[in-house]
């Protein structure tokens, strides 16, 4: 193995780079999840049910193409500009178009079944193909950016920062664009400004792509030797299940994503029933974006302190027992409920910034204990547990509204008793699953700072032939 690190040395230029290859990603990603449904639903016309098939469907194709992706991007040798950037030039095009193609108002009067069959075909060409195709390689690419830890959870943070720049882009802009009210003050969607809509962020997501491409370096470069045999899919889906780590990591991964998605679908009824107060859900769809901000200053000298696992351990624990104190305090003061998971927050989305950094911290664990660098079958396989965590999450709030006895006639008035269940599932849960993330960093993650510093020394020295 060798290691060609010539070039400009790691900086902001990186940084930045790879936080507009997420900005790329979420204009089409976040776009499609906020608003396809809305759009086959409301503008083809299409049954939910059938649009839940769709994405049933799509994650069993994901479980072939997240890993297969990921071995496609592992077996391939690097060339003059790298191993994984080159497939952001390549799929940026294709990913962007196709993503546009599945908002096309012209469909709304063909028949269902060629609507339906346009759907399929359209989301998993995007989501299945073309989204895997880009992503498993911008996410494998963090661990050849740069070795030096405090720098990858540096590229971690902003990654999350365009991930979240993205989003307030999409929740802004789209909303104003998508909506209006007809002569009888109903709010109606507008199916030729969908299209327009999805247009303007495919381009953007083009050019996001492209800056990602051009501002980024690869700087670790391996090369397995010639008469090396590369494991077969067996061997390394053994590997990967008796990979301590990479469990570990899905395992809290799930668990955080079933408690952020739960708590973004509940507080749309937390502030609608039990606080009265709706404007200030409007506060909070903000808030992350501060945090964000504030952390992106000091993660990475928390993370050179103090170390990701143990950071993050400490960060799940504060944020877990503050939920749980609002569970067990019922707060009525809508404002106070803000500032208070404000604060809480800080820990978990110290955590959520810096997992992609975890991942390259697996990945070089992997190596060191199978003498193979599997970048991209790592980080496909996180990927797809990390779409069944979403898949799971997506059906929680309405089983979980329904089991509080949750009335969902137009009109109609809640209980107090559905209204403090609405409360005690905003908090309670969350608060436990942010422990159980806690726990499991804890006990079952091994990769402790003191680890991670050990696993660089070993590749370094692999890499230079020692």
């Amino acid at each position: 193995m060798n290691t060609n690190s010539g070039g400009k040395p790691f900086g902001i230029q990186d940084k930045l780079g790879y936080m507009f290859g997420d900005f790329g990603n979420d204009f089409t990603f976040i776009f499609a999840s906020s608003f396809l449904m809305v759009f086959y639903t409301n503008v083809l016309g299409i049954d939910p049910k059938m649009v839940g098939i769709l994405f049933l469907v799509s994650r069993v194709v994901d479980a072939f193409t997240d890993i297969g992706m990921g071995r496609i991007v592992d077996r391939m040798p690097p060339g003059k500009q790298g191993k994984f950037r080159p497939w952001i030039l390549r799929i940026c095009i294709p990913v962007s178009f196709v993503s546009f193609l599945m908002y096309q108002s012209w469909l709304a009067g063909a028949s269902m079944s060629v609507k339906i069959t346009y759907m399929f075909v359209t989301y998993i060409l995007w989501g299945s193909v073309f989204y895997t195709a880009i992503n498993i390689p911008y996410g494998s690419m963090a661990s050849v950016i740069t070795g030096d830890s405090r720098e990858r959870a540096e590229l971690s943070t902003f990654r999350s920062m365009g991930a979240n720049f993205a989003s307030v882009v999409i929740m802004v802009v789209a909303p104003a664009i998508i909506y209006y009210k007809d002569a009888d003050g109903n709010q109606m969607v507008s199916a030729r400004n969908f299209t327009v809509i999805a247009g303007v962020f495919s381009v953007l997501a083009i050019i996001c792509y492209i800056l990602c491409y051009t501002m980024t370096s690869e700087r670790i470069q391996t090369k397995e030797p010639v008469n090396k045999k590369a494991p077969s899919a067996g061997e390394t889906i053994k590997a990967l299940a008796s990979n301590r780590a990479l469990l570990a990591i899905i395992a809290a991964a799930i668990f955080l994503l079933l408690s952020s998605l739960m708590v973004q679908a509940m507080n749309n009824y937390l502030f609608a029933e039990w606080f009265k107060n709706t404007r200030a859900l409007s506060v909070v769809g903000f808030i992350g974006l501060p945090t964000t901000l504030i952390l992106a200053t000091v993660t990475g000298r928390i993370t050179e302190r103090v170390g990701k696992k143990e950071a993050g351990v400490a960060g799940m624990l504060f944020t877990g027992i503050i939920f749980l104190l609002l569970f067990f305090f019922k707060v009525r003061n809508p404002w106070v409920f803000v500032v208070v998971t404000f604060f809480a927050n800080f820990g978990m989305y110290y955590f959520n910034m810096v997992i992609w950094a975890y991942i390259t911290d697996v990945i070089d664990y992997q190596e060191v204990k199978t003498g193979s660098r599997e970048d991209g079958t790592v980080y496909g396989v996180y990927s797809f547990a990390r779409k069944i965590g979403q898949a799971l999450a997506g059906g929680l709030s309405g089983f979980a509204l329904s089991a509080i006895g949750f009335v969902s006639e137009p009109g109609a008035v809640q209980t107090d008793a559905v209204r403090q269940g609405i409360y005690n599932i905003a908090t309670a849960f969350p608060g436990i699953c942010y422990l159980l993330v806690a726990l499991i960093l804890a006990f079952a993650y091994p990769l402790t700072k003191k680890v991670v510093a050990e696993n660089s020394d070993i590749l370094a020295k692999r890499r230079e032939g020692k």
